[in-house]
C-alpha cells in the first residue's frame, strides 16, 4: 500500500507539471526581450515650395520590450506587446540625398493581437499566426539645421515638424518554445501597414508609407 501511494503521488506530480507547461485556456504569461523595427519607406514628395523629387528615408530602431498574453482557448490567444518608445531618425533622400539627418521622432506602436496557436496545448514547440490593430503615436519630434536650410528657414526661426498619429493593420507569424514547465522563448515577425503625414512649420507637408518589418524575441514566464 505504501508503494502504491508513492506511485500515485508521482503520477500526480507529473500531471501538475504537465498542466503548468500546457498553453491551455485561462493561461496567462508575461515576457521581456527586445524588438527591432525596420521601416520599409515609400516617401511622397515634399510639397511646394521645394526641389522636385524631395523625399525622405527613415532609419531603423530597437528598444527593450515585453508583452502580456492570455489564452482564451487552447488555441486562441490575445497578445499585447509593451515596451519603451522607439527613436527613429529621418534623412534626406531623392533630390536631397546626402543632406544627412533632418530630424527624429519617438514612437509608441500600441498593438493588440489575436493569435491562433497550432499543435497541442502540451507541445514544447507551438508556431502561431496573428493579426493585430496598431496605433502609432509620434511624439518628441525634433528637427535639424539641415531641415531648416532646405525649407527656407533660418536659425532665428527653425523649421519644426509634427507627425500625424495613425492606425494600421499588423499581420504576424511566430512561435513559442517551452524551456521547462514555466519558462519559454517567444519569437515573432510582423509587418505594420502604416501611412502618415509630416507637417512642417513652413507650411509644407510630406506623405510617408512606413510599413516596417518588425522582429521581436523575448523570454517569458507562464503563471
Amino acid at each position: 500500500m505504501h508503494h502504491f501511494s508513492k506511485i500515485a503521488l508521482g503520477l500526480a506530480a507529473l500531471c501538475i507539471g504537465a498542466g503548468a507547461s500546457a498553453q491551455v485556456a485561462g493561461t496567462f504569461s508575461v515576457r521581456a526581450g527586445v524588438t527591432h523595427i525596420a521601416p520599409q519607406v515609400t516617401s511622397g514628395n515634399l510639397s511646394t515650395p521645394s526641389f522636385p523629387g524631395t523625399t525622405v528615408d527613415v532609419g531603423s530602431a530597437s528598444a527593450l520590450t515585453g508583452g502580456l498574453n492570455y489564452m482564451l482557448t487552447d488555441h486562441w490567444a490575445v497578445d499585447l506587446p509593451v515596451g519603451l518608445p522607439f527613436k527613429h531618425n529621418f534623412y534626406g533622400d531623392g533630390a536631397i540625398a546626402g543632406t544627412g539627418k533632418l530630424g527624429e521622432t519617438k514612437v509608441v506602436p500600441a498593438t493588440l493581437f489575436a493569435q491562433y496557436r497550432f499543435g497541442e496545448p502540451q507541445a514544447a514547440f507551438r508556431p502561431y499566426v496573428g493579426v493585430g490593430v496598431t496605433y502609432s503615436r509620434f511624439f518628441k519630434n525634433r528637427s535639424t539645421a539641415a531641415l531648416t536650410a532646405i525649407t527656407g528657414g533660418n536659425p532665428a526661426r527653425p523649421t519644426t515638424a509634427y507627425i500625424d498619429n495613425k492606425w494600421g493593420i499588423t499581420p504576424q507569424v511566430g512561435f513559442v518554445w517551452n524551456l521547462n514547465d514555466r519558462w519559454f522563448v517567444d519569437a515573432s515577425y510582423y509587418k505594420s501597414f502604416i501611412k502618415t503625414t509630416t507637417h512642417l512649420s513652413s507650411g509644407q507637408s510630406i506623405n510617408i508609407k512606413l510599413n516596417p518589418n518588425v522582429f521581436a524575441v523575448g523570454i517569458g514566464y507562464r503563471f
